[in-house]
């Protein structure tokens, strides 16, 4: 694993999580999880394309989406907003779907967002996963959406 992506000795093998610091006001880094106009701009590690994305953003709220990409053709995804604590937390259940589109195995995502000194850091935790393998596999996934992310949300902070 990167300096991004951590497995600390307090994690389960069955879990993952990435830490960002954005140079970016808090209140702009949770808008762009929130607005699916922000969100299509970075989902999906780099090389793929969000070309869906409906987002039903409150607690109890479904959210769908389609990432596409060359080497690997269309990829849908989908779950279940469970909290939103607006510029502080969201949690979402997460699943790929299968060959004929139901949801695959459920992981449950919880984004943490925290303010420091204008810049915000952002928690990305995810489990469980079935094995260490396949923690492991979205690793790299995971670490290529978020520097989409990053690079997003930077430029729209230096845009204001």
């Amino acid at each position: 694993m990167n300096a991004q992506a951590e497995a600390r000795p307090e994690l389960a093998d069955d879990e993952l999580l990435i830490v960002r610091t954005f140079d970016a006001p808090v209140a702009l880094v949770f808008r762009i999880w929130e607005l699916p106009e922000h969100m299509s701009r970075w989902l999906g590690p780099e090389n793929f394309s969000c070309t869906a994305l409906e987002q039903d953003f409150r607690p109890g709220g479904l959210w769908r989406g389609c990432i596409v990409s060359e080497a690997y053709g269309e990829s849908w995804m989908g779950g279940r907003y469970r909290e939103i604590e607006r510029d502080r937390r969201i949690v979402t259940t997460f699943a790929w779907d299968d060959d004929n589109g139901r949801p695959g195995m459920e992981t449950l995502i919880t984004v943490t967002f925290e303010e420091r000194d204008g810049r915000t850091i952002q928690s990305f935790h995810q489990t469980p996963f079935i094995s260490v393998e396949s923690r492991d596999s979205h690793v790299d996934g995971w670490d290529s959406c978020f520097n989409r992310e990053q690079a997003y949300a930077e430029d729209l902070a230096r845009a204001t």
